[in-house]
């Protein structure tokens, strides 16, 4: 069965429901793309935005003239040609009125048009007033001029322009946004200048690349002075691919402490921009603003001001998390999709826009000049005809008293054309008899001379292209503007992680024999005071702050990390660690360590080796931690010393037998992991059959002061009384006064400088 069947009986033509549905949604598809939501490169307008501009010149509201009240355009448009519903219209029109929405607005308007906070705040049509601005003579100064093509409108009464005779390539200056079936564009607006000389190198080099051209017009620019910041990089190839993102910043200052946003991204809200930032603040999650105020006004459009609640806050780093989380930094989807000079709707690179719309230009100015060629030829044939009757008046006036059909006798005796005796038969008396010989010679004259120059440039493609350059050039002159948007090449935002969010609160980690683990605010915290579940007590406490981590090391090598900011306050008697990790089965916990994550340790073993890290290699995502240091046959872990600065910086070792050695600590290796160096000279088998080992080991500067401590006894030593424990590193050392050689651990006072 065929999918049409003709029943010429009844005169029906049947449709598969299969084929009429494919076929009217295409119909509609493509009147969508083709007459609704593309715009068309030549006066880079959309139907309505088309109709609204030629409406208005139709009414006579060009830039000089008075304001009318806007319904009085919209009424026209949907009346004459587009009968679609008012609203859509009007709005249509108010975004072409705002000058933070287009960047050369074509209609001025009068009342109130909306706020960059708030664009759909515009009163109703029955309140505004408009009229077109000195812009839109680009658009519309030729068209009265055979340079459009003239189609009915939707009743057929009158007739409209297909297009605009535009006079620069209003598509990307203006730029635009549509959805249609299928397909969007979104084309960022860009400067007249910038265009302008982009097209006047494409006329002299028709086979520019973009690479080329770019160096002309380098970037969008957007109606506000917000900062773009995609780079040259990306913006070239969007320009040659026709599509990608273009990302812009808000422009801020500060100012006495304090943040001030002077410059907002294209379309986006100042008010919108404090609720964004408020809501963080609200769910704590900017602690480092304490308030926020819009002091915006006339003169100054955009104020937004941040109030930290410190000057030690981090400017950047707070600014960077706010162009990360809010529309104080936006991405602008490019899609320069347009109808063709081809009537078919395609993704364009520049070269091809520009390569287009030059093509459009030179058939629009031909057509013009030749039109204009027409009504000079046509003047012409009159003034011939005018002077044969005016030299020969006193005849020609005797014909038409005296003749039946003056009109025939006029041609036939002078060899007039019909046009040429309806012109002199239609000139009163009064005027022929008025008109002087040496006035029509002149303007014969002058017509003549710009016949031959008309035609000269019709002739020539190179004339006619410096015509259209000279032009441009005059247009750029007059309406061209300096760039509002600077092109800066920022590093990309990033928002503060949860932990950076925190806090930093000075708190103190405490550990129990039993592994209870809970964290105190504040650092003048009694550890050993606290409230101990029965049979448990005090291992040790480390002192930070609420937002670093707090790293655990075990009895086998092992560490574990756990953010501060989680534990269990210390008003109650803590939690369970292994709750939170998991060590081997027997691990005790020997130490924990906070700070920043370059800070420098001692890790070592008290079979006498050791190395440096630093913090960031100690942290470990998992819990069943990470192995740092290796144990020899006998070691066991010491806990770790902090090391501070390594400049002028010495190891001192200490073992039970009451043998000590001093060494640089420079010539200790820096490690992430591993069993490290020997500092102290132990025999292994000493080490294994635990007879000798590490009592304990510190790193000392020249200006402070070692403690020994043996039983009840104890002896202070300066560096300059160490001289004879100063020694290569691994070597046994020194034997320590009687008295002293029970050590049971060594302390680092600070000292003075000698």
């Amino acid at each position: 069965m065929s999918d049409i069947i003709d029943m010429s009986a009844e005169g029906i033509e049947q449709l598969s429901l299969k084929q009429y549905t494919e076929q009217a949604y295409l119909n509609y598809s493509m009147y969508v793309i083709l007459d609704r939501a593309l715009p068309f490169i030549g006066d880079g307008l959309k139907p309505v935005q088309r109709r609204i501009v030629y409406a208005m010149s139709e009414l006579g509201l060009k830039a000089s003239a008075k304001y009318k009240k806007s319904a009085r355009t919209v009424g026209d448009v949907i009346g004459k040609f587009h009968p679609h519903g008012d609203s859509s219209v009007y709005e249509a029109m108010v975004i072409m009125a705002q000058d933070f929405s287009y960047r050369y607005p074509l209609i001025d308007g009068q009342g109130n048009w909306g706020s960059s906070d708030d664009p759909k705040s515009f009163a109703a049509m029955r309140y505004t007033e408009s009229r077109l601005t000195r812009y839109s003579e680009i658009l519309l100064n030729e068209l009265g001029q055979g340079t459009v093509e003239w189609v009915p409108n939707f009743d057929g009464t009158m007739d409209e322009p297909s297009f605009l005779p535009a006079r620069a390539p209003s598509v990307l200056l203006n730029g635009t946004t549509g959805i249609a079936v299928g397909m969007a564009t979104d084309i960022p607006p860009h400067n007249l200048t910038e265009v302008v000389n982009a097209t006047l190198h494409v006329i002299d080099n028709p086979k520019a690349s973009v690479s080329e051209l770019f160096e002309f017009l380098p970037g969008p620019d957007y109606p506000t002075a917000a900062e773009i910041i995609t780079s040259r990089r990306e913006l070239l190839d969007i320009y040659t691919s026709g599509r990608g993102s273009i990302k812009c910043r808000a422009i801020y200052a500060i100012e006495q402490g304090e943040i001030v946003v002077t410059e907002l991204p294209h379309q986006v809200s100042g008010a919108k921009i404090l609720e964004q930032i408020a809501a963080q603040m609200q769910a704590k999650k900017l602690p480092m603003v304490a308030d926020l105020r819009d002091e915006s006004d006339h003169e100054n459009p955009t104020r937004l001001v941040i109030v930290p609640r410190s000057n030690r806050i981090d400017f950047e780093g707070l600014m960077a998390h706010l162009f990360a989380t809010t529309d104080l930094e936006k991405s602008y989807r490019v899609n320069m999709n347009m109808i063709g000079i081809n009537g078919r709707p395609g993704v364009k690179s520049l070269n091809e826009i520009l390569s287009e719309w030059v093509e459009f230009r030179i058939d629009t100015t031909t057509r013009r000049l030749r039109y204009r060629l027409e009504k000079v030829l046509h003047r012409l044939h009159l003034l011939d005809g005018l002077l044969i009757a005016f030299l020969n008046l006193d005849e020609v006036i005797h014909i038409i008293r005296t003749e039946e059909d003056p009109k025939q006798e006029l041609m036939a005796r002078f060899g007039l054309s019909e046009v040429q005796t309806d012109y002199i038969l239609d000139t009163r008396l009064r005027q022929l008899a008025r008109l002087e010989e040496m006035k029509l010679r002149s303007e014969q004259s002058d017509l003549e001379k710009e016949r031959d120059d008309l035609q000269a440039t019709l002739d020539s493609p190179r004339r006619l292209k410096t015509l259209v350059k000279k032009e441009l050039t005059e247009l750029r002159d007059e309406f061209g503007d300096e760039r509002r948007s600077p092109l800066v090449e920022r590093s990309e935002a990033k928002a503060y992680s949860e932990v950076e969010l925190m806090s930093t609160e000075p708190v103190t980690v405490v550990m129990s024999e039993k592994g209870w683990i809970r964290a105190a605010k504040g650092h003048d915290v009694d550890a050993v005071g606290l409230s101990y579940k029965s049979g448990d007590q005090f291992r040790f406490a480390v002192k930070g702050k609420s937002n670093q981590m707090v790293i655990i090391l075990d009895s086998t090598g092992r560490t574990y990390s756990l953010p501060a900011h989680t534990l269990p306050s210390a008003r109650g008697q803590g939690e369970p660690v292994t709750g939170k990790i998991n060590p081997p089965s027997g691990a005790d916990f020997i130490s924990g360590m906070m700070g920043a994550g370059d800070d420098l340790y001692l890790m070592y073993s008290d079979a006498g080796y050791g190395f440096v890290t630093n913090l960031d290699e100690l942290i470990s995502k998992n819990k069943a931690g990470k192995s740092v240091l290796s144990l020899p046959a006998g070691g066991r872990v010491k806990p770790p010393v902090k090391v501070g600065a390594t400049e002028n910086a010495y190891v001192v070792a200490v073992s039970n037998e009451g043998r000590m050695l001093v060494f640089p600590l420079a010539d200790l290796p820096v490690m992430a992991r591993g069993k490290g160096n020997k500092m102290l000279g132990i025999p292994s088998a000493r080490v294994k059959d635990r007879f000798e080992y590490l009592v304990g080991a510190q790193v000392m500067r020249p200006h402070e002061v070692l403690v020994l401590h043996a039983g009840k006894r104890h002896l202070s030593l300066k560096f300059s009384e160490m001289e004879h424990y100063i020694g290569e590193r691994g070597r046994r050392g020194h034997k320590l006064p009687r008295g002293l050689q029970k050590v049971d651990r060594i302390e680092v006072e600070g000292g003075s400088d000698e």
